[in-house]
């Protein structure tokens, strides 16, 4: 409405476990690349940079209203007084106050999630999450190859021609997320929140249609786990791995903990099971963009039926008490259907 350039946004890690060091922001351009962002969604949003800016000095604060009181009405009507002629004099527009930008319930799913269509990762840290997937599948090929060797008459190589599946589970029981969540728990006044090492573990397990043997990615934040027993007490078949493990925490210790996330994020996404907890705003996004693929490939609903990527909420008890399943309702007109902060997952 504005017919303005979105200025490039710096991209910060949000944490309630305050640790200065891993809340340094992060140019967007050091995560997505530019230029692909503003092909992909030409036409619908577009980014500049500060440097091309002509005269910094002439900002326009535009202050955002917000409460109860302020509505979908008021919010378009500001924005159209704002793109009136006498205010083409500033150069910058910037929108300030809680919440700066339309509230979350302004907007539909699918327009939102345009913007994940246009979100494409620098090389860097596409190839250096290649490199984890690889060694997740490189070490489910060979546990699948033992187990094969050990079965009478069984050829090892019979089943392992195609890339080997693997889950991923973004464990959240790190010291910033059980602060936060059991302080929702209390203030929402609800239990599907928060979850126990051993919930997870015992949900996962529990998943229909699971094959043994199989890989389980835990994606966690080294840094912030307080239990290094994470490893232990997984259903047989199930071998879980983590950076250590894995021997990968080498990739991950040259970046800052937002890089570290964003790596995390796409070996998650990639993953041929993704488990998560629908509170999380992380998990919530994977969800998300793993609904995208599957509407890309013609599945319109999950519920029910196996499908090529689907994504569970382990905070959510299912079906066989394994997680629940978890798909976004895109035609939502509320960005509240996206999820995160919600039980609410659709299926």
């Amino acid at each position: 409405m504005l017919n303005r350039t979105l200025l490039m946004p710096s991209l910060s890690a949000s944490l309630f476990y305050k640790e200065i060091d891993r809340l340094q922001p992060i140019a967007f351009d050091k995560v997505f690349q530019f230029e692909k962002f503003n092909a992909l969604c030409n036409g619908f949003v577009h980014l500049g940079r500060y440097s091309d800016l002509r005269n910094r000095t002439g900002v326009y604060e535009l202050q955002k209203g917000s409460g109860r009181k302020w509505t979908v009405e008021r919010d378009l009507d500001q924005l159209k007084e704002f793109s009136e002629d006498s205010f083409n004099g500033y150069e910058v527009i910037r929108i300030v106050g809680k919440n700066p930008f339309l509230w979350h319930d302004h907007w539909p799913v699918k327009d939102y999630a345009r913007v994940f269509e246009c979100l494409v990762l620098v090389d860097e840290i596409a190839k250096e999450a290649d490199k984890v997937v690889s060694k997740i599948r490189e070490v489910g090929k060979e546990m699948r190859s033992k187990s094969q060797s050990s079965q009478s008459g069984a050829d090892p190589d019979s089943s392992l021609s195609q890339p080997v599946p693997y889950v991923a589970v973004h464990m959240r029981i790190e010291i910033d997320w059980m602060i936060h969540c059991k302080k929702l728990e209390q203030r929402l006044n609800v239990s599907e929140i928060c979850s126990s090492k051993q919930e997870i573990m015992e949900r996962v397990g529990n998943i229909v249609g699971l094959k043994s043997p199989l890989v389980i990615y835990l994606a966690v934040a080294d840094s912030l786990l307080e239990d290094s027993s994470i490893l232990a007490g997984w259903k047989e078949g199930l071998l879980p791995v983590e950076k250590k493990k894995l021997s990968v925490d080498g990739i991950y210790s040259k970046y800052p903990y937002l890089i570290q996330s964003a790596i995390d994020y796409e070996v998650c996404s990639r993953a041929d099971v993704f488990v998560g907890n629908s509170f999380s705003t992380f998990s919530s996004l994977i969800a998300l963009e793993r609904t995208q693929k599957m509407i890309r490939m013609g599945v319109t609903r999950s519920c029910g039926v196996s499908v090529r990527w689907p994504s569970y909420a382990y905070n959510i008890l299912g079906e066989s008490n394994g997680p629940h399943k978890w798909m976004t309702n895109m035609s939502d007109s509320s960005l509240k259907a996206i999820s995160y902060g919600s039980n609410i997952i659709s299926c």
